[in-house]
């Protein structure tokens, strides 16, 4: 999960760099930040070593994401918005929601705590990533985004309750967070707004 996570959000932060014109090192440093930014939360949270800093395969995997959105980018115009980024997107939020609520069980957190952690670990480089393009962080926008990692986080907290096996409860947040979060695109899902509720009255 964490190594499929890398890599697709190393694309998806590299090709947003990209469309704001980055030099390849800025290009590089988003995409990585994307990548790391929300597991090393993680671990700092659960109290150990962030991978990013431990193991040289992790940083391969997140530069091979940067690379591929620099190919795609050279031959694909608007790559931020092309279907390949936006389902990489959804991989990502996906395999990272899984990654951290794995982490938070093993680390013996209580129900709160593993829902916590996997959207920490889903959204958490992206909202990084966000502050070095200079614009509000994406998922505290009205975009249905850090709430499919929620509802997957969720997902598995019940499943493993229920007494499902690890291996299933990680492929019932992979569906849900994955699914939802394409179903939030398909059909253009929003979170409300206050202002959205001070209309409605």
């Amino acid at each position: 999960m964490n190594a499929v996570g890398l890599a697709a959000f190393a694309f998806v932060g590299a090709t947003k760099a990209i469309r704001e014109r980055f030099d390849l090192f800025g290009v590089a440093v988003v995409g990585l930040v994307t990548a790391f930014a929300g597991g090393t939360t993680r671990d700092l949270l659960v109290n150990r070593v962030p991978l990013a800093l431990s193991s040289p395969v992790e940083i391969a995997v997140g530069t091979f994401g940067v690379v591929a959105a620099v190919g795609v980018g050279a031959v694909v115009e608007s790559a931020n918005d092309h279907p390949v980024t936006v389902s990489a997107d959804a991989v990502g939020l996906a395999s990272f929601a899984t990654a951290g609520a794995i982490v938070a069980t093993n680390a013996e957190i209580g129900g709160f705590g593993v829902v916590a952690l996997a959207v920490v670990n889903a959204v958490g480089g992206g909202a990084f990533a966000d502050v070095l393009l200079d614009r509000s962080p994406f998922v505290l926008l009205d975009d249905f985004y850090a709430s499919c990692a929620f509802l997957g986080g969720l997902a598995y907290w019940l499943a493993v309750q229920l007494g499902a096996s690890g291996e299933l409860s990680a492929f019932l947040c992979v569906s849900v967070t994955f699914g939802t979060r394409v179903l939030a695109v398909r059909y253009g899902w929003e979170v409300p707004t206050a202002q959205t509720l001070r209309t409605a009255d």
